[in-house]
């Protein structure tokens, strides 16, 4: 039966989330807060750019929005570590072939908007959202321009209105839903490569490049100009952090000795310093996510992370597929399926904070660590070994559409496993024995 559903949002997951229910033959309208994306020129370097792996790929392929998305992806098949003295050190992702992509956040938000409207979704934008009446199922918009209220009457309400949803406020506020938001110790900023001559990438773009310093780190991922964005994420406070990084020399000094390879590629460092913002990170945490038959939520706004495992957009692209799937499992009874859906992605947004915290630990700190690289070739060759014993935490979430929650309780089971085997004596020298491979089957 045709229903009229107000997304709130029309970010990644909310445009997805719209071409989804338009294809089910539903009633969409978008309403989103900023001006329209589309209305300007699209400049890279202005968001973190995604990452684009196996999940997301599965939510894109079920509305057969694939084979465009592909177009303006660069994959990346393996990470580059540079050290301080510009040594370089590589990491592949996976088995060969294996990658996940690099994608513009701006450029892949155009065109989700551009499919979600070719479907017949009705997109309105500079519409704040004020006001959400579970009761009636309204929600009250104002526009940010003209400051016009209105009041939109729907059968469903989803929130993809992000890490600070009004959705989700109104459901806690009027239904007392649990909710904690954790801002974490890190901030971040973003920097940009630009290319060279002829649009060149001035470092190999099928790769993540990572600076990994202890406590801190920058990432570069390639653009389709040739330029790289990047990232610092760095502690707030105290040694190495943002803290005094105001006067020029402060900034230059602090790059010239941490990260001189990276500042040689930037010639406007400090311009950019100054103009980019710094931005907090933080994790949601919010249950249940739905109010009976009448609204949802999905994305950000259920689960918002930080972006250390590239998982974010690909946990919410992945809530838009099972939500489709559970709408079809229940023949379209909203109220059971909305239950399922909380039940069953509570433990995944979780999972996939859990992943995310834990993997910024291994790309600022281990990704240096010959122990750990080699760690990785041993359960690399494990896995080659023996598939159906083993699958490299990295591999269930980047290469799978395991639920974040198991890849997470397996991936917990293997690292003890692997404190073990790295125990073994000499294991530098004897890690590509019989023996080796003969233990870990043992224990497993």
């Amino acid at each position: 039966m045709q229903k009229e559903i107000t997304i709130v949002g029309a970010g990644l997951v909310g445009s997805l989330c719209a071409l989804y229910m338009s294809k089910r033959g539903h009633k969409v309208k978008i309403f989103e807060r900023r001006k329209d994306l589309r209305s300007e020129i699209i400049t890279v370097g202005k968001s973190i750019n995604l990452a684009l792996s196996e999940r997301g790929w599965t939510a894109l392929k079920k509305v057969g929005a694939d084979k465009e998305v592909m177009k303006i992806a660069i994959p990346m098949y393996k990470r580059i570590m540079h050290d301080v003295e510009g040594n370089l050190t590589e990491q592949a992702y996976g088995n060969e072939g294996q990658a996940i992509y690099s994608v513009s956040r701006a450029q892949l938000n155009v065109l989700m908007m551009k499919l979600a409207e070719e479907k017949g979704a009705k997109l309105h934008f500079n519409e704040k959202c004020i006001d959400v009446n579970f009761q009636k199922n309204t929600i009250s918009f104002e526009n940010t321009i003209s400051e016009r209220k209105q009041t939109i009457s729907s059968d469903i309400i989803i929130g993809a209105d992000g890490t600070f949803s009004t959705v989700r406020k109104q459901m806690v506020k009027q239904h007392n839903h649990d909710y904690e938001y954790t801002e974490i110790e890190h901030d971040y900023k973003e920097l940009l490569i630009p290319s060279g001559e002829n649009g060149k990438h001035l470092l190999d773009k099928n790769a993540l490049h990572i600076w990994p310093r202890g406590d801190f780190m920058v990432i570069a991922l390639a653009n389709l100009d040739g330029s790289f964005t990047c990232t610092l994420f760095a502690p707030k406070k105290g040694a190495n952090s943002f803290e005094g990084l105001y006067k020029k020399e402060n900034v230059e000094e602090y790059f010239n000795s941490i990260f001189p390879d990276f500042t040689a590629l930037v010639p406007n460092l400090y311009e950019q310093w100054n103009e980019n913002p710094t931005s907090r990170l933080g994790l949601v945490r919010t249950y249940p996510w739905h109010i009976n038959d009448k609204a949802i939520l999905i994305g950000d706004a259920a689960h918002a992370t930080v972006p250390f495992y590239g998982q974010g957009m690909n946990a919410g692209f992945e809530d838009c597929r099972i939500l489709d799937k559970l709408l079809d499992k229940h023949e379209d009874n909203l109220l059971s399926c909305f239950n399922e859906f909380s039940k069953m992605r509570k433990p995944n947004g979780d999972g996939v904070q859990d992943l995310s915290m834990q993997n910024f630990i291994v790309m600022r700190d281990k990704t240096a660590d010959p122990q750990f690289l080699l760690q990785k070739q041993i359960e690399k060759k494990f896995a080659n070994l023996y598939p159906d014993k083993w699958i490299p935490l990295y591999s269930m979430v980047s290469f799978s559409n395991i639920s974040y929650a198991e890849a997470w309780e397996i991936g917990m089971k293997q690292e003890k496993l692997m404190r073990k085997v790295m125990q073994t004596p000499n294991i530098k020298n004897v890690w590509k024995t019989d023996k080796i491979m003969q233990k870990m089957l043992q224990l497993v």
